[in-house]
C-alpha cells in the first residue's frame, strides 16, 4: 500500500522509520538513474539535460508537503543571495527531522548516484559536498542571468509544483543578454548542466500566482564556505578522482 506523503514527514524514530528511509532511499536512487538516463540532451545553447519523474512519487509530494512558510522578498529581488538569511536547505537539521529529507540526501550521496551523474554528464565530483535548497518563490521573484560556474560542479533544477503552471520554467541564455529558451516547469521534471563559463540561466520577471517550489541541488568543492548549507558537511562524496 502506498504512503501519505504526510508519513514521510514524521520524525525518523525506531527500527521501521529507519527501514521506510531505507527504502525510499534506493526508490529515489534508482528513480532518479532512471530519469537521467532517460532525459532528453540539448546542445544549444549549451549542453544540458531535460528530465522528467525524477523522484517517486511519494517522496515528491512529501518534499513538496514540508511545512516551511515562503520567505517574504520585502520588495528586493535579482538574486538568492539577497534572502541569505531566510533560505532553507536539506541540511543536518532538516534530516534528522524529515524521513523525506533524508532519503532524498541519502540517494544523492550514495556513490552509486554520483557514478551516474558522472557517466553521462561528463562532471568530475569527487570529493565534492551535496547542497540542497529548498526554494519557495513568490510575486516579485526574478533571478539575473548567471552560469553557476565557480564552486559549483554539477547543478540540477527540479520542480516540485504545483502543477498548471508550464511558464514558470527556468531561463536559458545565449549569453548574460541573450534569451534563448524556458524549460518547461512540470512537477517531477528538472534542468540539469554542469556549470560552465556559458551555463547562462535566470529567472525573467513574470506574474508568479502561486509559490514556486523548487529543489536546487548542487555538489559543490571543499571551498565552499556555508558549511551549514551541506546535508553532509563533513562527508564529500567519492567519484572519479
Amino acid at each position: 500500500m502506498r504512503r501519505s506523503p504526510l508519513a514521510l514527514l514524521d520524525p525518523l524514530g525506531g527500527a521501521s522509520s529507519l527501514d521506510a528511509a531505507d527504502r525510499d532511499r534506493e526508490a529515489c536512487r534508482v528513480s532518479f538513474a532512471q530519469s537521467l538516463r532517460a532525459a532528453t540532451a540539448e546542445d544549444v545553447p549549451y549542453q544540458h539535460w531535460l528530465l522528467r519523474d525524477v523522484l517517486p512519487d511519494p517522496v515528491a509530494k512529501a518534499m513538496d508537503a514540508l511545512p516551511f512558510t515562503a520567505p517574504p522578498l520585502d520588495g528586493v529581488s535579482g538574486s538568492r543571495e539577497i534572502h541569505n538569511n531566510t533560505r532553507r536547505y536539506v541540511d543536518q537539521a532538516a534530516i534528522a527531522e524529515y524521513s523525506a529529507c533524508r532519503s532524498l540526501a541519502d540517494a544523492f550521496q550514495d556513490p552509486a548516484t554520483v557514478a551516474v551523474i558522472e557517466d553521462i554528464t561528463g562532471a568530475r565530483l569527487d570529493g565534492c559536498c551535496l547542497r540542497i535548497e529548498y526554494a519557495q518563490d513568490t510575486e516579485g521573484f526574478w533571478l539575473q542571468p548567471h552560469t553557476d560556474l565557480g564552486v559549483k560542479k554539477f547543478t540540477l533544477l527540479y520542480y516540485l509544483g504545483p502543477a498548471g503552471q508550464p511558464d514558470l520554467g527556468t531561463d536559458v541564455y545565449a549569453d548574460a543578454k541573450t534569451w534563448s529558451h524556458r524549460a518547461p516547469f512540470e512537477p517531477g521534471g528538472a534542468l540539469a548542466f554542469v556549470p560552465s563559463d556559458r551555463t547562462w540561466h535566470g529567472f525573467e520577471p513574470r506574474p508568479i500566482p502561486v509559490v514556486r517550489k523548487s529543489l536546487i541541488l548542487n555538489y559543490v568543492t571543499e571551498a565552499w564556505m556555508a558549511r551549514e548549507q551541506l546535508a553532509y558537511p563533513d562527508s564529500p562524496v567519492t567519484g572519479r578522482s
